[in-house]
Order: C-alpha cells, then sequence, then structure tokens
C-alpha cells in the first residue's frame, strides 16, 4: 500500500524525536510531559511529549496503529484535516491529563498515544462498519463497540491507576477525535447518527462527572 507523504513524514518525525531521547536523557527529560515543569510555564511539553516515547516497542506500536487507521482519515477528510485531528487529539490528551494530576508534581508521561486515540475515534466515526481485533476475543468486532470499550478501559485505568500507562491520554485523544471529527466533517452526524450516539454518551457523562475518578 502506498503511504501518504504527509503520514510518512509524520512516522518519520515521531521516530527521529524518540530515537534521540532514547539516546540524550537530558533531551527526553526537557521535553517529556511533566506536571511540575508545566505548572512553571513549560506548556511545549504538553506538545513534545507526544512525539517522544519510552521504548522502542512503544514507538512501534503507535506507529503502527497510527499507519493502520490514518489513511481511513486521510481518504475521507484530506491531510489538512487529518493534522488537525491528529495534532489536537494529542493536544486534548495533554489538556485532560494535566486536568487531572494537575497536583501531582512527579507525574510524567510520553507519546503518541493521545494523538492516536483521536485518529483511532475519527476512523470509527467515518466508517463504523468496519471490524477490529481486540485480545482476548477471537473474533472481529465492531468498529463501536471496540471504542466503547476502549473509552471504558481508559475510565478504568485512570480510576485504579493500572501499570505505567497514561489512560488519561488517551481518554483526552479519544474525546479530541471525536469532538474534532463532528466539527470538520458535520456530516457524520447523518451518515452515521447512531455511531456517533453511542460513543458521544458516556463521553458527555464522563465530562459531567469525571472528577469523581479521582
Amino acid at each position: 500500500m502506498n503511504i501518504d507523504k504527509t503520514l510518512l513524514i509524520l512516522i518519520i518525525v515521531n521516530v527521529l524525536v524518540s530515537i534521540k531521547g532514547f539516546n540524550d536523557r537530558l533531551f527526553f527529560d526537557k521535553y517529556k510531559f511533566q506536571i511540575g515543569p508545566i505548572n512553571r510555564g513549560e506548556k511545549i511539553r504538553m506538545f513534545t511529549s507526544g512525539f517522544l516515547h519510552v521504548d522502542y516497542l512503544h514507538l512501534i506500536l503507535n506507529m503502527y496503529v497510527l499507519y493502520i487507521f490514518a489513511p481511513i482519515i486521510i481518504f475521507k477528510l484530506g491531510v489538512i484535516k487529518f493534522l488537525i485531528l491528529y495534532l489536537g487529539s494529542l493536544i486534548t490528551g495533554s489538556i485532560l491529563t494535566l486536568m487531572f494530576h494537575k497536583n501531582e508534581s512527579y507525574y510524567s508521561a510520553v507519546g503518541a498515544s493521545g494523538a492516536v486515540a483521536g485518529i483511532i475515534y475519527g476512523s470509527i466515526l467515518l466508517n463504523p462498519t468496519m471490524s477490529l481485533m481486540m485480545f482476548p476475543l477471537p473474533i472481529p468486532i465492531p468498529g463501536y463497540i471496540f471504542g466503547i470499550g476502549y473509552l471504558l478501559y481508559s475510565i478504568y485505568g485512570m480510576k485504579k491507576q493500572l501499570g505505567n500507562i497514561g489512560h488519561t491520554a488517551h481518554l483526552g485523544g479519544a474525546i479530541g477525535g471525536f469532538g474534532l471529527t463532528l466539527l470538520v466533517y458535520p456530516e457524520v452526524f447523518l451518515n452515521s447518527t447512531f455511531t456517533v450516539v453511542i460513543l458521544g454518551v458516556p463521553i458527555i457523562l464522563l465530562l459531567l462527572f469525571g472528577n469523581r475518578l479521582k
């Protein structure tokens, strides 16, 4: 499959910045998401952290998922709107993380997961009949079921603080991808009404009552 040039450049930037971070701890620490420095004014970390990764496996998984889902967005909406979704989801992931962990100065995170989550959600809205595999289920499931499962798992992960995974960024990115897709392509309200509703209800409830997760 031919890869779009913009997508290729985006993947290359992620790879180069991440490799720099692997080999230069000072660079990594300077640009990672960390609550303390961000609260002191280093807001650039909310953007740059989305291009750093913990290790090669983390990087490869995010770039592979991006490679799979991004073409759906690019084909349907074009490169500019794809970049709006990607970068916008990255930022919404960072914003939700900052809001949720604002009093934890030690909290830090890196990765393109928030941006990628937004692309996944945008893809589901644009192509709700897609089938996806979710481990450990042996059969493909509809995209909107995957989306709900992803959302619920992220909420559970936030509540229980599972592992070293940035569940809050995943959730914020998914919310960003959902909202931005509706903004840049409002036709989705008519084309995928059921999917919009079924994914939108838990997001609205989360925005209203999310403070209870703390």
